[in-house]
């Protein structure tokens, strides 16, 4: 895990902050979890350093701006404050405090991933990172998967399908899980919507289809044939 992205959250809200962790783990991010500043700036001064933190604007012990002002008085790391503050004052505070992105209260977690990796890689952040099972690989920093060596193209539903199957071999996983994961918990659609993703990526991993497997009554697994 140490190659990975580190993330240190500041979130006091618990079950955000579990949401949070759990769906960045599933995504391949080292997260360090703090309930309020105390905790956050102890964390911030360990090693080796966060690659980016995610920092809620209101916190039960010290304002979350006043903790980016102690961070930017030691480190340039990004800062992407989430905050249910959605006035345009409290906006250009944050960025006036050298944040490097503000989002309101509620979000996807989808779109609070696709903001942090434009930010890893505007800053030059980002890690490569490979993920190989059989004939295929992810190149987990920039979200490309290559089948026998080619690269092939995936809409961003199908790989994080893809991803969490990978990192999940052989474990077999329910439809709501599986939405739960992939979609997040805001989305409250037919759970055959993962049908519909899963024959769309099958489709595209041709020859190699059967690495996802159907379990009936329950749901999918996937699993490499390790002769392969």
């Amino acid at each position: 895990m140490s190659e990975n992205t580190r993330i240190l959250l500041v979130e006091d809200d618990e079950k955000l902050r579990s949401t949070i962790t759990d769906y960045m783990q599933m995504n391949g991010f080292c997260i360090t979890a703090c309930a309020n500043g105390l905790s956050a700036l102890r964390a911030f001064d360990c090693d080796p350093p966060f690659d980016i933190i995610l920092l809620d604007g209101m916190l039960p012990d010290i304002d979350g701006f006043e903790i980016l002002k102690i961070i930017r008085e030691k480190s340039d790391v990004p800062v992407i404050i989430l905050s249910a503050r959605e006035s345009e004052r409290d906006q250009l505070s944050g960025f006036k405090l050298e944040a490097d992105n503000y989002i309101t209260k509620p979000f996807l977690l989808i779109v609070l991933k696709e903001h942090i990796n434009a930010l890893l890689a505007r800053t030059g952040r980002a890690k490569e990172k490979h993920l190989i099972r059989g004939a295929i690989k992810l190149n987990t920093a920039e979200r490309k998967v290559y089948l026998d060596g080619e690269f092939i193209v995936t809409t961003s539903r199908e790989y994080d399908l893809l991803l969490l199957f990978m990192k999940n071999e052989r474990i077999v996983m329910n439809r709501d899980t599986i939405l739960d994961r992939v979609w997040g918990n805001e989305y409250f659609g037919d759970v055959r919507t993962v049908d519909t993703i899963v024959k769309q990526l099958r489709k595209k991993l041709d020859g190699h289809s059967d690495y996802i497997v159907s379990v009936y009554g329950i749901g999918y697994k996937f699993e490499v044939n390790d002769e392969e």
